[in-house]
Parts: structure tokens; C-alpha cells; sequence
């Protein structure tokens, strides 16, 4: 009979026999930078970011400052996707760091919590903005202990999920296609604004009190809205010339996103004065809204379901290939390092995400106790992949670097201090969920040294 551990080195030399395909140019690169990053933060955080500062100028100068640090993560992470453009992104980085051990706490925290209850965030916001339509009024009813709006974020998730199982290239044409719609959709909200006759930039003069949290947690809440650029990095594996795609693809990604959330804001203090904006649940529905007339919150709920869609597809796309890599360095269970032979994906990977998403679905847990548990977790290890950079630029001087950071080493320093404290803010204002975070990356030790001995024992037979 073969032993296990046969059994797994067999799984894994079988695995390794076919390989992702690098099918995702510059235009799906772009794509998932900006149809992943645009969800629905920018209609949600501007009212939060209003009552912290207290004013226009305030608020604009922490979508600002927030751009800018993104910015800096994707000019380090150009350089680190550039240079190790192999699937799972930050997972490589932080294992060939710092050693296999923080590779595979890194890939278990985003297997275990962050991209499950990112998907589980994505599309409870979904159907959150869905349950605002009359016709969708049914989304708060139950069947078989369920609500509808459970089953429709199930739904959603296992559609998507199938679309990533049929081809990366599949999943890539749908990014390309529902992200230039999003672009575009943003541009109009933006020109329905603009086009109001009793706007007035006199709005952009206008404030109230500040509340106590000030600055830094307007900061916060923008950098969430920019989260995701980092999704590209996981792909890089299946990105064609990754050489130049993934710098060129995060560089200009994260320049769309920017150019669009100002244009956004300014459309929605044109028509709306501070109070309107920090009272509002949604400050662009309330500008269609004032512009509109009632048909103005259609347009708008129909724009953020589109963009939670779009941000979903670029979430499963992404997140899959990480406890992929982590299976193929034998630190996983192998089946998950199974690619397609015909469709060249990593379909078990993909599938168990699903499951795991939907198990958190079925919680029932609320838009904000998924973002909470996702977002402490998701922004240690932002810190610790970009501070990879230094430990490369150290022991391997002569590396070939096709794109280098510019700024370095100020450009990345100022990212990993922006991390850490967004990472201070997050725990402080979420400890509980912050702490169930941390326990879930610690319990991912005694895994590793169990998965450890497995691909010893099998490294020895």
C-alpha cells in the first residue's frame, strides 16, 4: 500500500505537470488594478470622512495623502512583481524573505479569513445595495432559516467562482469589459453632478465640527477605498511580459482610481455642502438624488452592484492563486496545488475558496464584522510583504530588477509607516475582531510544523 507521504509527493510531481498560463495582457493587468480596487468605498466612506474632519478641504486632503501612499505600495510592489512574477505575489516575497514560515502564516491568513470574508464583504454589500431597490425588498425575507440576500451573495460567489474555474482568460475579457462599464458609470454620477444648475463650488467653504477622531481616521477609511491594488501581484504567474504588466498595470491603476475618486468628490461637494455629505448614508445617491429627483438612488444603487460585481470577480480571481503556490511549495494540502489540464486554473483552489466564503455567509455576519475581521489581517501583512524590498535590495544587490522603486528607500518606508498605522487605528477601534484575526494567524503554526514534517517525511522516502 502506499504511504502518505508517497501519496503526496505523487499528487505533487502530478500537479506540477501542467502550469498556469500566462494569458492576462496589459488592458486585464489594468483592469484588475481598478475593477478590483473601486467597490464600494467611494460611495460609502466620504460621509465618514466628512465627520472626522469636518470639512471639504480636509476630506480631499486625505483622498490625497491616501492616493499618494498607495501609490508608493504599488511602486514597491512593482518593483517585487517585476522582479518575482510567480503566482501567489506577496507569499513569495515574504517566504523567500523571511523564510518559509512567514510564507506560509501569510498564505494561511488569507486562505483562513481575509479573502473568504473579503468575498463575504463584497457580496453582502452587494445585496445591501440590491435590498435599497423596491423590487428588491424580498432580500430581507427568510426561507429554510436563510435570508434571500444569503442566498443571492451564495449565488453570486458561486457564478463568479465558476467563471475563474473556465479560464483565467474568461475571467480576464469579464474584468476588462465590466471595469471600462464601471469607468464609465463613475464618469457619468460625476457629469450628473457637474451638471446641476443650483450647484456651487461655494460648497468646498463650507464645514462643520470636526469629531474627536479627526485626521488620521479619514485617512483610514481612504485607504481602505483604495484597497486591492495589491490583487495583481497575486496573479503574476498568469500575467503575459510580467515584466512590464505588472509595474505599468499597478503604476496606472492605481493613477485611474485616484483620478477618479477626486473627480467623484468634487462632483459631490459641487451639489452638496459638508452637512449634507457627513449626514448622508451614501453622499453620490444623495447628490443624484438632489439632481434626480428619486430615480437618482437607482442609479446609484445600480452603479454600486455593478462595482461590488466587477470587485468580485478580480477578489476570487486573485485570492485562489495563493493557497495554490502555498500546496506547490508542500506546505498545503496538495490537492489544492491541482492545475486544470484543460483550463489551465487552479480549480480546487478556487472551489474551496467558494466553500469557504459561503460558510461565512451563512454566518449571517454584517457588512461591517466581515470588513473588521478582514482588514486588520489583510494590512500586517501589506507591511510585511512591502518590507521585503529592503531584504532583497540587501542580499541580492545585483538581482536583475527590470523596474527598480523609484524614491526607494523613502517611498517604501512611508507605505510601511502608513500600514502600521492603519494598523494601529484598525486594532483600536476593532479589537475584538482584531484579536480573533491574530489568533487565526498564530494557530497557522502549528499547521505549517505539521505540514512541515509531512514534506520531510516525503523529501526522506
Amino acid at each position: 500500500m502506499m504511504s502518505p507521504s508517497t501519496a503526496m509527493s505523487n499528487a505533487a510531481t502530478a500537479s506540477k505537470s501542467a502550469d498556469l498560463a500566462r494569458e492576462l495582457g496589459l488592458s486585464a493587468s489594468v483592469a484588475i488594478v481598478v475593477g478590483t480596487v473601486i467597490g464600494s468605498g467611494i460611495f460609502r466612506v466620504p460621509s465618514t470622512m466628512m465627520v472626522a474632519v469636518g470639512s471639504p478641504k480636509m476630506v480631499y486632503a486625505a483622498w490625497i495623502v491616501g492616493g499618494l501612499l498607495s501609490f508608493f505600495g504599488a511602486l514597491t510592489y512593482a518593483e517585487l512583481g517585476a522582479m518575482k512574477p510567480q503566482a501567489g505575489g506577496e507569499y513569495v516575497y515574504v517566504r523567500d524573505a523571511y523564510g518559509p514560515l512567514w510564507g506560509f502564516l501569510y498564505g494561511w491568513t488569507w486562505f483562513a479569513v481575509a479573502k473568504p470574508a473579503s468575498i463575504a464583504t463584497i457580496t453582502t454589500g452587494l445585496t445591501d445595495a440590491l435590498s435599497a431597490l423596491p423590487h428588491f425588498e424580498f432580500l430581507a425575507s427568510k426561507a429554510l432559516g436563510f435570508t434571500y440576500a444569503q442566498y443571492v451573495s451564495i449565488l453570486a460567489t458561486i457564478l463568479i467562482s465558476l467563471l475563474n474555474y473556465f479560464g483565467v482568460k474568461k475571467a480576464g475579457i469579464f474584468q476588462v469589459v465590466f471595469t471600462s462599464l464601471k469607468v464609465l458609470m463613475l464618469t457619468g454620477i460625476a457629469a450628473i453632478g457637474f451638471s446641476y444648475s443650483a450647484g456651487s463650488w461655494q460648497n468646498f467653504h463650507t464645514s462643520i465640527p470636526p469629531s474627536h477622531s479627526g485626521f488620521m481616521i479619514a485617512l483610514v477609511a481612504a485607504l481602505w477605498a483604495y484597497d486591492g491594488w495589491n490583487d495583481l501581484n497575486m496573479v503574476a504567474g498568469e500575467i503575459s511580459n510580467p515584466v512590464r504588466n505588472i509595474p505599468l498595470g499597478l503604476i496606472s491603476g492605481v493613477a485611474i482610481v485616484a483620478g477618479l475618486y477626486m473627480l467623484m468628490n468634487a462632483a459631490v461637494l459641487y451639489v452638496l455642502p459638508a452637512q449634507a455629505v457627513a449626514a448622508a448614508k451614501s453622499p453620490a445617491s444623495a447628490m443624484t438624488q438632489v439632481v434626480l429627483g428619486v430615480s437618482g438612488a437607482a442609479v446609484i444603487t445600480v452603479g454600486i452592484a455593478l462595482s461590488m460585481l466587477v470587485t468580485l470577480n478580480g477578489t476570487i480571481l486573485s485570492g485562489s492563486r495563493i493557497p495554490f503556490a502555498v500546496a506547490r511549495d508542500g506546505y498545503f494540502f496538495q490537492t489544492l496545488a491541482t492545475v486544470n489540464p484543460r483550463f489551465h486554473t487552479p480549480s480546487v483552489s478556487i472551489g474551496v475558496q467558494a466553500v469557504l466564503s459561503i460558510i461565512l455567509l451563512m454566518a449571517a455576519a454584517s457588512f461591517k464584522e466581515l470588513l473588521e475581521l478582514a482588514i486588520f489581517s489583510e494590512w500586517l501583512f501589506y507591511m510585511i510583504a512591502a518590507s521585503t524590498i529592503f531584504v532583497f535590495r540587501q542580499r541580492e544587490p545585483d538581482a536583475v530588477r527590470p523596474y527598480k522603486t523609484w524614491g526607494y528607500p523613502v517611498v517604501p518606508a512611508l507605505f510601511i509607516l502608513s500600514a502600521a498605522i492603519l494598523l494601529y487605528y484598525t486594532f483600536a477601534e476593532n479589537v475584538r475582531n482584531s484579536l480573533m484575526g491574530t489568533l487565526v494567524i498564530l494557530a497557522g503554526v502549528p499547521i505549517f510544523m505539521y505540514f512541515k514534517k509531512q514534506k520531510q517525511a516525503s523529501a526522506a522516502n
